[in-house]
């Protein structure tokens, strides 16, 4: 796979190079996948048995940040602060083994009322390689997860198998997209609705949670889009059909003090502009909440209809 050729070179290829060659392929690809980016119209099938969401609003909110770097780890007490300000909960996914991570900070976040997850293990582009590895690996994510007292899981990169994600000890995961051709590993799971994972040897499994906004690092930093139109329009046209709104976004990535934006930077102002439309525009129709709540409130008519169910490895 492309994807496993790049990662194996990644090491010695200049940080200015990869994006140049990341964004050549964003423009390419953009112009390829028009009719399916940022929207898919065949993603909107509501799944079997569905009630429609808590409290009875039209649509779902989920904010979820995948935090990649130290300067992304230390800059999220930043970020929740703009959240709580605005009235909005999210979630932070930590990698274990690539930085110094806080329990202070994880600590800090989920008093102020955010949820903690597990973003992979190194965030190396190794994870789904070779299944032994997947299996040594999945044991020490296993490790942090009992440690940070978390269920929770987002996918580096977004490279994923769902059937081996069952050795994962998850309650649900961020690992998927309705619609992405430019991520590393691009199959879409052509939905706008969480969906079960199940393990058919044991009847467990966990609550798929695939994000349906395009990523900020796609848009501003590959695409090079200077306004938040994009995630408004889709936005707009999940909130008309009833869909789950979840964007993921990354501090690592967000400048926050309003000096020029480095060439791997954008200005937050694109983030809060966002939240201030949806509060504006959308008030009192989303149901809101952390991705560990609303895969819990969604797990059991989910699970009665599984979408993916797991082969044994």
């Amino acid at each position: 796979m492309q994807w496993k050729f790049f990662y194996t070179l990644k090491p010695i290829i200049p940080r200015w190079l990869q994006l140049l060659i990341r964004r050549s392929i964003v423009r390419r690809r953009r112009k390829t996948f028009h009719h399916v980016w940022p929207i898919n119209p065949k993603a909107t099938s509501t799944p079997i048995g569905w009630a429609g969401w808590p409290e009875g609003k039209q649509f779902a909110l989920i904010l979820s940040h995948d935090v990649d770097t130290q300067k992304g780890h230390d800059a999220c007490h930043q970020l929740a602060a703009i959240e709580k300000s605005l009235g909005f909960q999210s979630s932070f996914n930590f990698v274990p083994e690539r930085y110094r991570n806080s329990e202070a900070l994880r600590d800090r976040l989920r008093q102020d009322g955010f949820g903690v997850g597990i973003h992979g293990l190194k965030h190396d582009g190794k994870l789904f390689r070779r299944f032994n590895l997947f299996k040594r690996r999945a044991e020490k994510i296993n490790h942090y997860l009992a440690q940070w007292q978390t269920r929770g899981f987002s996918s580096p990169s977004m490279h994923h198998n769902l059937n081996w994600m069952h050795l994962l000890d998850i309650d649900y995961s961020t690992s998927t997209f309705d619609t992405d051709p430019f991520e590393p590993q691009p199959d879409a799971v052509d939905t706008i609705f969480p969906f079960w994972v199940e393990n058919q040897q044991t009847g467990r499994g966990f609550v798929e949670l695939p994000y349906t906004l395009p990523q900020d690092f796609t848009l501003f930093i590959l695409m090079g889009e200077r306004t938040n139109t994009i995630w408004k329009k889709k936005l707009d046209w999940l909130a008309d059909r009833g869909g789950m709104a979840l964007v993921n976004t990354h501090s690592d990535y967000m400048n926050f003090d309003g000096s020029p934006p480095g060439p791997e930077e954008y200005p937050v102002r694109y983030y809060i502009e966002f939240l201030e439309y949806i509060k504006k525009r959308y008030a009192d129709c989303y149901y809101h909440a952390r991705s560990e709540d609303v895969a819990a409130a969604l797990r059991p008519v989910l699970r009665s209809h599984p979408l993916h169910r797991a082969m044994a490895a």
